[in-house]
């Protein structure tokens, strides 16, 4: 088991680079991408820039203002905004103290991992749940590949779309 510290105590009281009275601490770092917390004291900033990577930037208490582009807007405890790759970016406190996660995945979208997990698709025999694999099945056995695939969900075999409606389900 791996324990990571962070919070009062573990940041790095210089905070990351072009900071100004924010404190941070790097939770996880690897190819997959990056996890810190960040902690903006009254009147911190994260000064403009932009990055290569896509990043979420999650505020989990207090609250301060953010600018993606040419907009600004607040931000509050319990609310987040992506920084998309490429576009000028920073987050700042007024009045307020301000704690957040900043989650940076590589690149500009999921091109850079598809591929890594691989899924398998198992067919199921005669009385076998969903999830349970048959007692004695030999790994791999009735595998087949399965494809990145996008849609929605379809409506139960045999309703109507006013049937579907009257439910209150989405068309």
């Amino acid at each position: 088991m791996e324990i990571r510290r962070f919070g009062v105590g573990h940041r790095r009281p210089d905070g990351p680079p072009n900071t100004i009275g924010v404190a941070g601490q790097v939770i996880h770092a690897d190819a997959r991408g990056v996890i810190a917390e960040l902690a903006f004291a009254r009147r911190a900033s994260l000064e403009p820039h932009s990055n290569p990577n896509t990043t979420w930037f999650l505020v989990i208490e207090g609250g301060g203002w953010v600018r993606v582009g040419d907009e600004v807007a607040r931000l509050a405890a319990g609310e987040a905004v992506l920084w998309p790759a490429g576009v000028d970016h920073a987050a700042w406190t007024e009045l307020s103290e301000m704690r957040a996660f900043a989650v940076e995945l590589p690149g500009a979208d999921d091109a850079a991992g598809r591929g890594i997990l691989e899924g398998v698709v198992r067919e199921l025999t005669a009385g076998e749940a969903p999830g349970r694999v048959a007692a004695g099945t030999p790994p791999g056995a009735m595998a087949h590949r399965a494809e990145r695939a996008d849609g929605r969900a379809g409506r139960p075999a045999g309703t109507s779309d006013s049937a579907a409606a009257a439910e209150g389900e989405p068309l």
